[in-house]
């Protein structure tokens, strides 16, 4: 996280993308919440669903990994990490606090992978911050967040992101 002394808990930016040219599917969030920006590592807060999801997706354990393990699993299963904001002032990890939202390149990121086919937002905010940016030839889709404050079950997040990555074309 980049931050002044003064405004360490508001302004926050995100991490770098996950992503090789052999990726199908790109997933957007947000922006990290606080926990992921202390352990500089995606949906690293114990409650995210995202890492259980992506379990069931690639058939690994990896929130029995170590976090510099999962993104090569992840890799290896055609999908890459990013987010939508790449700055932003934000108390808290409340995607509704996002303000002053400054995005992240996505046309460029894009471009550089091309067997790119699908776009996954995490989550309605990321969608509506996101979808606009991403070139019309590309599917987009809206999974439920993966955020624990979005309180739909874990299973029916599961089954929603399972169909979701299932239809990687």
């Amino acid at each position: 996280m980049i931050a002044t002394e003064t405004n360490s808990a508001r302004f926050k930016t995100s991490f770098e993308p996950v992503a090789n040219t052999d990726c199908t599917i790109l997933i957007l969030g947000s922006l990290p919440g606080d926990a992921s920006l202390v352990q500089g590592h995606y949906y690293a807060h114990p409650r995210n669903a995202f890492w259980g999801i992506m379990s069931q997706a690639t058939c690994t354990d990896l929130n029995a990994l170590p976090f510099e393990e999962r993104y090569p699993i992840l890799l290896a299963h055609q999908i890459a990490l990013w987010d939508v904001v790449q700055s932003a002032i934000r108390p808290g990890s409340l995607d509704s606090a996002l303000a002053h939202i400054n995005p992240n390149a996505l046309s460029e990121l894009i471009f550089s992978l091309p067997n790119l086919s699908h776009i996954i937002f995490n989550g309605q905010t990321a969608a509506k911050h996101g979808s606009k940016l991403i070139p019309g030839y590309i599917k987009q889709s809206i999974a439920p967040s993966t955020s624990p404050a979005h309180t739909l079950s874990f299973d029916k997040k599961l089954q929603a992101w399972l169909q979701l990555l299932a239809h990687k074309n």
